[in-house]
């Protein structure tokens, strides 16, 4: 990130919403369905009501304990070319995550499957503008949800090589994946709890509440220094108040609380401040995204990060139902509101539609040509002697033209951005070659990529491990049905 985050709120308004925060914890608290957690929280300082879930913040407790919260640190993956650095100014894009269904051109929209999310992982491995895998791309609703996870997270690391994400649906689940992550990167479990190696996003149940299994998923990755990602699901109108700085307030307050459990846990635990504040159609109740009020909470989210010092989270989301102008336009301002926030953690970078509920081939093309524009965006402009080319205006002269110069011919192939999707001939040359669309041309790039892939190498008593876990764990019955 080479550019100032864009400050939208001023410094005093932006404490405002920082002690409107502080308030909400204190006088109204927040409720924790895990006795465990409120234990923790009650050892730290925090007032716990006896007989009842609810939990109260002194507002200086809150403020010390996050200070140990880590700016920045590095996502481990299992091929090290593919490690991330989250925090500072460093920026990474991820997948989509958790779509109950799936959709493309050629077989419209379906239930999720496990052939469809094997395929969204073979692209994202393809994809260089994705960096890590932010969830399931599809939800594989064809395996059993007891097993479900084993054989999700098999498949993500062995078909890709990038940091992986294991979503908090209750301790075993995590005790699970943590250790087939550390199965995967051939290191013992010492190793692991140095090298943070998976991360986890744990969605509070705005308003004011976080659940038994996003709190044990905050304890168990946390207890081994693990990447947990506060993120609270807080829709301005529906989840939290009409007002942007209202829902921000209330956004903030539930982000500090799960901060606050991270670091009772265990000090110096990677945290990341998720930010997904946007409103709701108010006349169907329906989320929309990638709208001016995104835009902006997005940015505040970031500025809200980085007064605690830590790193920031935010979305390229839409609520397009197609691969139309309406999906283009909305990922745009939903990437420019994450970007001029300074986001660290990009979820949902390639594949979202019809606000999170199927994740789209086409559009997985689509975004990544946005991202791909981004990170040229983000590229330095070199200034010196020889890209100042007055040896080329030398040769030129007045009247000329530099097509031919050598300035030109030197550095043509790699001077620009090379798009994948944009067309950018005259019109008569794109009717002569058929009047070709985006959606089509996107259609084929992902078959292409498809078609090319190969799997990832991996280490033959690597894969027997991971194999030979997954089979244990599903024989033992997976996790129980009551989550």
């Amino acid at each position: 990130m080479r550019y100032h985050p864009t400050e939208v709120v001023s410094a005093d308004e932006l404490e405002a919403i920082h002690h409107a925060s502080l308030r909400v914890l204190a006088e109204i608290g927040m409720d924790f369905l895990d006795a465990d957690a409120r234990e923790i929280l009650r050892a730290a300082g925090a007032s716990v009501e006896a007989g009842s879930q609810r939990v109260r913040f002194d507002p200086e407790m809150v403020t010390e304990i996050i200070r140990t919260a880590p700016s920045s640190f590095t996502l481990h993956a299992r091929n090290p070319a593919h490690h991330v650095r989250l925090g500072d100014d460093w920026v990474a894009f991820g997948t989509v995550g958790s779509p109950p269904n799936v959709a493309d051109l050629d077989r419209g929209r379906r239930i999720g499957n496990r052939e469809d999310y094997q395929n969204l992982l073979r692209l994202s491995q393809m994809l260089n503008a994705v960096h890590f895998l932010a969830g399931y791309p599809v939800e594989p609703v064809d395996i059993h949800h007891g097993v479900r996870h084993l054989y999700a997270t098999f498949d993500a690391l062995t078909l890709m090589d990038k940091p992986i994400h294991a979503y908090s649906l209750g301790r075993q689940r995590n005790i699970d994946t943590l250790e087939m992550a550390r199965i995967a990167r051939g290191i013992d479990a010492e190793q692991l709890d140095r090298e943070p190696s998976i991360f986890t996003v744990v969605n509070s149940s705005s308003p004011l509440r976080l659940d038994t299994p996003m709190l044990q998923g905050i304890m168990e990755f946390a207890a081994h220094n693990q990447i947990v990602c506060i993120t609270p699901f807080t829709l301005s109108g529906a989840m939290a108040p009409v007002t942007l700085a209202g829902a921000l307030a209330e956004q903030n307050a539930e982000a500090l609380a799960g901060m606050v459990l991270t670091q009772a846990v265990r000090p110096g635990a990677p945290v990341i401040y998720g930010g997904f504040t946007s409103n709701v159609d108010m006349q169907s109740g329906a989320p929309a995204f990638g709208t001016p009020e995104y835009m902006r909470t997005a940015m505040i989210g970031g500025q809200l990060a980085r007064r605690y010092g830590v790193p920031y989270r935010s979305s390229n989301v839409c609520a397009a139902n197609a691969l139309d102008a309406q999906a283009a336009y909305e990922s745009v301002f939903s990437l420019w509101g994450a970007i001029m926030g300074g986001v660290n953690l990009l979820m949902h970078g390639t594949g979202w539609m019809e606000g999170g509920l199927h994740a789209s081939y086409e559009k997985t093309i689509l975004d990544a040509e946005l991202l791909g524009m981004v990170a040229a965006f983000l590229d330095p402009v070199v200034v010196d002697e020889d890209s100042l080319a007055f040896s080329a205006m030398e040769e030129v002269g007045p009247g000329g033209h530099f097509f031919g110069a050598e300035h030109t011919q030197s550095r043509y192939r790699t001077a620009f951005h090379k798009p994948m999707l944009s067309d950018w001939r005259n019109y008569e040359t794109w009717e002569e070659a058929g009047s070709p669309e985006l959606p089509a041309k996107a259609n084929r790039i992902w078959k292409a990529l498809l078609a090319a892939y190969e799997p990832p190498p991996m280490d033959a008593g690597i894969r027997e491990e991971l194999e030979a876990f997954v089979a244990r764990r599903v024989a033992e019955g997976g996790v129980p049905t009551d989550y």
